[in-house]
Order: C-alpha cells, then structure tokens, then sequence
C-alpha cells in the first residue's frame, strides 16, 4: 500500500492537474478516442480551465481534490471533481429535474497510470464521499465511456451500479457511447476493517 492523503486542490495546482489528464487520457483512451483528438490536446488549456475550477467554482458544493503520494519526494498523481448534478449529468431526453437536487455528479475521477493500484482513486473517492455526504448529496452519478473497463470496474468494485441511462458524445464525427452509473451516499461514514 502506497503512502498518500487527499486534500484540496490548490490554484497551483493546475498545470499538475491538466498533465495528469491529458496523460491519463491518453493512455486509458487510446482505443476509445480517435488518437488525433488525444494527440491534439491542449494542454495549457485545460490549466485554464482547472484554475477557474478551483479558484472561482460555482458554489461551495463543487470540489476539485487531488490525490498526492508520499516518497522521498510527494507528488500529485490523481485528481477528482464533483459537484451539483445539472444538465451535463442527464441522458439525451431526461427532464431538467430527472435527477433532482440531492444528487452530485463526479465529472473526473483520474489517477496516472504509473500510479494506479496504490489506492489513490480510492482515497479520492472515500474523500469526495465524505464531503458529499457534509453537503447532504443523497446520491452520486458518474458518466463512463462504455469501452473503459477499468473505470466501471473500480467503481462497480466500490457499489455503482448503471441506472439505465446511456448516451453518445460526438468526438470528432465520431460517437462513443457512455454509461451512467449512480450509488447511494451513505448517511454515516464506513467503517475500515
């Protein structure tokens, strides 16, 4: 088992942040995405758009945490962001209110591949848990692309469950299909054995 803690992500963290995406990505997506679309990736972009995210998030209930590994050196190697359900959280279809106001909606839950299996995205997840269940979320969904294993195993592995709900993003004229999975956040912490 690794050494490692969660803790909120920092304005200076982002550039961290956008890396491990695109790095992620980039290696858990390259038989789902077109490879051009991953290769042509701003990075700086996406820097932008996390130090927004953290920095000035819509409310207090949207939350960036990063996962860090200790070693001689520490170092971020995954990340989380959650928040409020809205519109990116429906299916094609779905009324405004389908999902309503008690549910949040994790938006990414990425740890680099040179990290995985220490658990890091289960810190991640047993801290975005504990903050949901602080802002009274009754219930989390997370959308997965159909094709990535790895994702709808871990959090299969943790309870989701899929709850029937599917669509396709248009990447690049290209349509991948995800899976939207949801689970109950428990009203008490869970006991570790």
């Amino acid at each position: 088992m690794a050494l490692g803690y969660v803790r909120p992500a920092r304005p200076e963290d982002a550039g961290e942040i956008a890396r491990i995406q695109l790095a992620t990505w980039r290696v858990a997506y390259r038989r789902i995405l077109p490879r051009h679309v991953l290769d042509n990736l701003d990075e700086a972009w996406f820097a932008r758009r996390w130090a927004a995210a953290v920095q000035e998030p819509p409310s207090g209930a949207h939350r960036v945490l990063v996962a860090v590994e200790q070693a001689e050196q520490s170092y971020l190697v995954g990340f989380a962001a959650s928040g409020p359900a809205d519109a990116e959280a429906l299916a094609p279809g779905e009324p405004a209110d389908a999902l309503g106001t008690d549910v949040v909606a994790v938006t990414d839950l990425l740890v680099e591949p040179r990290w995985g299996r220490r658990g890091h995205g289960s810190r991640l997840l047993a801290a975005s848990v504990d903050l949901w269940r602080e802002d009274g979320f009754g219930r989390a969904v997370a959308w997965a692309f159909d094709g990535d294993e790895a994702t709808r195993s871990f959090l299969t592995g943790t309870g989701w469950e899929p709850d029937g709900a599917a669509r396709a993003l248009d990447v690049d004229d290209m349509l991948v299909p995800q899976l939207r999975l949801h689970v109950a956040v428990p009203t008490e912490p869970v006991a570790e054995n």
